[in-house]
């Protein structure tokens, strides 16, 4: 492959805003991505989500389709908000490239192009292959993750091109996740004059992170983590409002609905005598286990790398993808396609340059072999 012309259609993509939250910035990334497909001679379609997150997009080499051999799945939005691109654009130190999103996932996405462009004709003509870039996994693909379902349902396998883990290391699970906002209104008083007369919502809340805390249980992999917490509007008043946010992981998904069932039973009880506790769900991703037919999936993946001299390993991570949904379909699901990068979210996200050949040149081989 050119790795030239890879390292220039990163840049190129690196280089916009697009955080989940600024669709013009995904909406951007996606027509370069779509002039890319349709240069190569795919179909390639834009698809409309909503006005609240930009399009996703759609690629096939086979567009009458009823059925696909695979769905290659990636992620278009990043966590960073406007202006990230100006204080830290796309760079190249030594044998790692950065940037924000340069391995989640705009590297995976590349991935992705570079695999399908060196395919055979016979395999092309062989194969029907999907290709979903999705404008929302950083928010839980609430937005397009019944789009990626419909096309999953209608696909032999999945393979979600997140990057590789830093060691190389495929991922086989992932954690399942949710989000809930619990919110606390109280009644305010002087704190020195009629104390007596309030009824504290950060009391209330103060009682409901420790309730939350006991739901855990480590033994199961289950955690619980009050990462967000306001209220109040000054120390000499009995605050009359506050708020959390709370994160929970689970391995199993019988575990997300014993703990479901206990938050959302919070908005039934007082904490504090007088204070409405309400409870809303802001996300939702169950968790990704392999099954027998992913184990067979597995297997495959591995005779491809002993094919192509890459090492196969695997890996289960704590983090979603949008591979936890696929796989809750009952679809064969696997990740970390990608090359390998660490340091997601944070400026020191990073992408190791010699791992891009290899891993384009596995991903191509495992879809060969399909």
């Amino acid at each position: 492959m050119d790795l030239k012309q890879y390292l220039q259609e990163l840049k190129r993509v690196v280089n916009i805003d697009c955080g989940t939250a600024t669709p013009a910035g995904v909406e951007e990334v996606s027509h370069i991505f779509q002039q890319w497909y349709l240069s190569e001679n795919w179909h390639c379609d834009s698809v409309d989500l909503g006005n609240k997150v930009g399009p996703g997009l759609f690629a096939t080499n086979k567009p009458n389709a009823t059925w696909y051999d695979v769905l290659l799945v990636g992620h278009m939005d990043t966590v960073f908000p406007p202006g990230t691109v100006s204080e830290r654009p796309f760079s190249i130190e030594g044998d790692r490239a950065y940037g924000p999103g340069v391995s989640d996932m705009k590297s995976g996405l590349l991935a992705i192009l570079w695999a399908l462009r060196g395919l055979e004709k016979a395999d092309l003509e062989r194969l029907a292959i999907a290709v979903a870039m999705n404008p929302d996994e950083e928010t839980g693909s609430a937005y397009s993750h019944e789009w990626i379902g419909g096309i999953a349902k209608r696909s032999r396998c999945v393979l979600v091109c997140e990057a590789a883990r830093a060691d190389g290391s495929l991922v086989k699970a992932r954690k399942g996740m949710a989000r809930y906002r619990l919110a606390f209104k109280g009644v305010a008083a002087h704190a020195g004059n009629d104390p007596e007369k309030g009824r504290s919502a950060v009391k209330a809340l103060a009682h409901a992170v420790l309730a939350i805390s006991d739901l855990a249980d480590p033994t199961k992999g289950t955690t619980l983590n009050t990462g967000v917490i306001s209220g109040g509007v000054g120390a000499n008043i009995v605050a009359d409002r506050a708020e959390m946010i709370v994160d929970l992981r689970f391995n199993d998904n019988a575990e997300y609905l014993r703990v479901n069932e206990a938050v959302q039973s919070f908005s039934q009880r007082q904490f504090e005598p007088d204070v409405l506790t309400t409870v809303e769900q802001q996300a939702q991703t169950p968790a990704m286990s392999p099954s027998a037919e992913t184990e067979k999936l597995m297997k495959l993946v591995e005779k491809a790398g002993e094919a192509v001299d890459v090492e196969v390993r695997w890996q289960a991570v704590g983090g979603g993808s949008d591979a936890n949904h696929t796989a809750a379909l009952g679809i064969p699901s696997l990740d970390g396609f990608g090359p390998i990068g660490a340091g997601f979210h944070s400026p020191s996200e990073y992408l190791e340059l010699n791992s891009i050949e290899p891993r384009v040149r596995l991903l191509r081989e495992v879809i060969r072999s399909l």
